[in-house]
């Protein structure tokens, strides 16, 4: 964990109340964005980058979950044969951060269908405020599960939003 957001967790808001962890985590990443001068918005900004960065995880959990381990990690004599098979670039539209590029995961089967962004879509609508929304508001995976069901129509299990939220506090490629 990064000293910045420890002592963003450790901070307190103007009304006296401690922060909770995604109030800290989106503290400490405004403040490393205006540190190296990266301005919030815009085609090099942070919610883009912050936008690519949870779609990228998530669609890696997504493709984690599909072949049963996580990569590199394949039991020996295991029935399928099935293992990642590298990353295609997709570009994405998003309502508040424009067009994202991402990469989407490819198994060697062909048989990963993707929920977060499908196969043939290139429109996000409103992803950009959902998932800023649901981090910053500190809901459960069950909560985030649901609303991402409600939302786009997409099974994304308890277990991949909990790993998605333990495996990126803050973007490691910073």
């Amino acid at each position: 964990m990064t000293s910045e957001l420890v002592s963003a967790r450790k901070s307190e808001t103007g009304t006296g109340r401690q922060l909770s962890p995604e109030q800290a985590a989106a503290a400490a990443m405004v403040a490393e964005a205006k540190a190296r001068g990266l301005a919030l918005t815009g085609p090099d900004g942070l919610l883009k980058l912050f936008t690519k960065s949870v779609l990228e995880t998530a669609l890696a959990e997504e493709m984690t979950e599909h072949l049963g381990h996580e990569k590199n990690r394949a039991e020996p004599g295991r029935e399928s044969t099935n293992v990642r098979n590298g990353s295609r670039t997709k570009t994405v539209i998003s309502d508040a951060a424009g067009e994202v590029g991402i990469e989407v995961p490819r198994d060697r089967e062909g048989t990963f269908e993707p929920q977060i962004v499908k196969k043939r879509q290139r429109r996000l609508t409103d992803v950009d405020e959902i998932v800023l929304s649901l981090y910053a508001k500190g809901l459960t995976t069950g909560e985030i599960s649901a609303h991402f069901a409600e939302i786009y129509g997409a099974s994304v299990s308890k277990e991949t939003v909990s790993r998605i939220c333990a495996c990126r506090e803050l973007h490691p490629r910073w």
